[in-house]
């Protein structure tokens, strides 16, 4: 059982920023890709950002320019960085893990984040 535990949610003003760091119980060489997804109140789960092995990234079309996600393999966590937050980016950011071989996907708690003046 792999768990993913997240920190650095928080209440934050339009057009600041916020930075979300995941970290595996396991190795982060044993996960094929980590990502960050979000569910807003009353809307479905989505992707916003992921990271493979490879170090391969894809981002949501409205995060694009904004966040930044990376892999620390020293530190063994993922880190989305998110700047020019907005209120529409107000969700709880959930962390997603996929092991190389596994079909099954793995998730955080989730930690919620809330843009608002």
């Amino acid at each position: 059982q792999v768990q993913l535990v997240e920190s650095g949610g928080g209440l934050v003003q339009p057009g600041g920023s916020l930075r979300l760091s995941c970290a595996p119980s396991i190795s982060i060489f044993s996960l094929y890709a980590m990502g960050w997804y979000r569910q807003a109140p009353g809307k479905q789960r989505e992707l916003v950002a992921r990271i493979t092995s490879g170090g391969t990234t894809n981002y949501a079309d409205s995060v694009k320019g904004r966040f930044t996600i990376s892999r620390d393999n020293a530190q063994n966590t993922v880190t989305l960085q998110m700047n020019s937050l907005k209120p529409e980016d107000t969700a709880v950011y959930y962390c997603n893990g996929v092991l190389h071989g596994d079909p099954r996907d793995y998730w955080g708690k989730g930690t919620p984040v809330t843009v608002s003046s």
